[in-house]
């Protein structure tokens, strides 16, 4: 049989049949160590073939082999710094959720987002919520940051549960798409999924300083089938995203601005640091790219990411 894995436990997998069924699956023995590099050898998306057997009263699945992934989401695994954790696969389209404060969402935690979905060709949607809570100040500063990734050439829209702003353009993008959302803990992602499928009921918590630091040491996510024609995939909060499976001469092409200026730099392999007659650093010294975009290029080429990626303090 073939199905799509809704839900992952670490060992247990629900999944969807092409039937429509859903049944509760396990990995065959041998498939653990057939070159699985990642702490979660299946990930929620993944086409997977299976065989059911009967358990006592139960049904159940057995996963003998999975489907090449047309792409997938990937970080640094929280637990074991030395491995990497498939957070979703097969998706059409990732949204990350913003926030300027209460969370902080940092520019240098988006951009590794972003940089991600590009290495797999996944279109990212930014989402800057709680549009309603902002004061002038922050209006202000909000504005800039969604105007400087719109020039990037980013879909960005601003949003917000209590008014309902925007919400339906981002239904209208779901639709007929498999999407991921993902973001900081208490961007509110739980929440807008809830006003856009009510009958979800996904739980919700208040955010908690006290607790905001080293939650959710495991990334498991869930599907869920919407009533207007989407799937959408739900993630728990991440704090930090390390980048992963990255030559360090690529990572500046993921950087869609700098990419743009690569064929004007003197050398082919530029890597816009310290290299004479280099377009980025042109363009960045007559205002012409933003310089919190270049920090963050930086910090991802020069410093070790497996612990960086977790206290990234700039914006």
């Amino acid at each position: 049989m073939r199905g799509t894995v809704y839900k992952s436990t670490g060992s247990w997998y629900t999944v969807k049949a092409e039937s429509g069924d859903f049944y509760e699956c396990r990995i065959k023995g041998k498939f653990r160590i057939k070159g699985i590099t990642s702490t979660n050898p299946i990930a929620v998306g993944d086409i997977v073939e299976f065989e059911l057997e009967q358990v006592g009263d139960e049904t159940l699945g057995i996963i003998s082999g999975i489907e090449d992934r047309r792409n997938y989401i990937i970080r640094k695994s929280v637990k074991l710094s030395k491995q990497v954790h498939i957070i979703a696969a097969n998706l059409d389209q990732v949204f990350l959720m913003v926030t300027l404060n209460n969370p902080t969402t940092y520019t240098s935690f988006i951009d590794r987002f972003l940089v991600t979905a590009e290495a797999y060709a996944i279109p990212a949607i930014l989402l800057f919520n709680k549009m309603d809570s902002y004061d002038e100040d922050e209006l202000v500063e909000v504005k800039y940051l969604v105007e400087m990734y719109r020039n990037i050439g980013y879909n960005v829209l601003e949003t917000s549960t209590k008014t309902g702003q925007n919400v339906a353009k981002v239904k209208a993008l779901m639709q007929g798409k498999t999407s991921m959302f993902s973001g900081n803990s208490g961007v509110g992602k739980s929440t807008l999924i809830n006003v856009l499928e009510p009958l979800l009921e996904l739980k919700t918590a208040e955010i908690s300083e006290q607790h905001s630091q080293g939650q959710h040491t495991t990334t498991f996510a869930e599907m869920y089938d919407l009533s207007f024609d989407a799937r959408i995939i739900d993630t728990p909060g991440i704090r930090g995203f390390g980048i992963v499976e990255m030559e360090k001469d690529e990572i500046g092409d993921y950087f869609p601005e700098f990419f743009r200026l690569k064929s004007e730099c003197k050398f082919h392999n530029c890597l816009h640091l310290d290299e004479p007659q280099c377009a980025v650093k042109k363009a960045l010294e007559n205002n012409e790219l933003e310089w919190s975009r270049y920090r963050s290029y930086v910090q991802m080429l020069e410093e070790d990411a497996e612990e960086t990626y977790r206290t990234d303090n700039y914006r």
